[in-house]
């Protein structure tokens, strides 16, 4: 049975991996005021007790980190602070987790691929994020990896869900508040329902108690592929609204402090090859996200 520590358990994702643990075992799920990742000592007292306290009780503990800096815009004008969270913080938990031997599931980006790919891009695939924000993540993964050899990467995108702002929140606001609405065709990538990516990770969570999969960076995003165009129609059609007055622009047309990567589409190949179950097709999921009133 998993006892799972999740760091950023208040978050969007971190809620979602609260709710689907296995009820038979332990979950924790601090926020970033009660487990701050900066913080060494912290950190290391917290993976520390939660250790002893899974292993009392006859559980298999396990970490995984949900916890991030993910304001992409900001990060352009504070590289120091996003560092520490997404850099810094993630190798304190990896050295505490190594100190307890105890595995971990980092989670990170397609902002750490340079986005002007053309096929989904596989785990092995030369990095180059273009964003301040993409630059900590990548060193997180380097520095999480690097510090306990029972850690994992788990790459994900286009992430929404019940909890905090999203794109599926935003639009559905916007749709009631505006006549028509302008939405980017030319970037590509995978939406993905934090409530499967969430099962996804429990699921690798009750793996690497054992072995673990070979390979330590992993994919998951939703099936399928679209642009955010595609993806605000989809929204729309979900709300029982006309998707026609969704209307396609170019990202120029939205200039932002952070550049958005054009091709983020990351391919699943190395989960399925782990011997993990697929997380289901895009536009599957937002339909049951829909119905079971996961959004907006």
């Amino acid at each position: 049975m998993l006892a799972l520590l999740v760091p950023g358990g208040r978050g969007q994702l971190g809620q979602d991996l609260v709710a689907v643990a296995p009820a038979d075992g332990l979950v924790h799920g601090p926020s970033s005021g009660e487990l701050d990742l900066t913080d060494r000592g912290c950190v290391a007292d917290a993976v520390a007790s939660f250790a002893s306290t899974a292993r009392d009780g006859g559980l298999k503990p396990v970490v995984v980190n949900a916890a991030a800096y993910t304001a992409v815009d900001a990060a352009e004008t504070d590289e120091e602070r996003a560092s520490l969270v997404n850099a810094v913080g993630p190798e304190f938990l990896a050295l505490a987790c190594a100190a307890e031997n105890v595995p971990l599931v980092h989670v990170s980006t397609d902002y750490v691929f340079a986005g002007d790919g053309s096929r989904p891009y596989e785990p092995e695939d030369p990095t180059g994020p273009r964003s301040a924000y993409g630059r900590t993540k990548l060193d997180g993964e380097r520095r999480v990896l690097r510090a306990w050899e029972r850690s994992w990467v788990v790459r994900t995108a286009w992430v929404y869900g019940a909890g905090g702002p999203n794109f599926v929140k935003t639009i559905a606001r916007l749709e009631s508040e505006r006549p028509e609405l302008s939405v980017v065709d030319d970037q590509r990538g995978s939406p993905t329902w934090s409530a499967d990516l969430a099962a996804g990770l429990v699921q690798l969570a009750s793996r690497v108690v054992g072995d673990g999969p070979a390979a330590r960076v992993l994919h998951a995003t939703g099936g399928g592929e679209t642009t955010w165009f595609g993806f605000a129609r989809a929204v729309f059609e979900e709300l029982g609204a006309d998707p026609d007055r969704v209307k396609p622009c170019g990202t120029a047309d939205f200039p932002r402090p952070a550049p958005r990567p054009a091709y983020s589409v990351l391919s699943g190949k190395a989960w399925e090859a782990a011997g993990l179950t697929p997380l289901r097709p895009w536009r599957e999921a937002l339909r049951e996200a829909f119905a079971v009133g996961a959004v907006p």
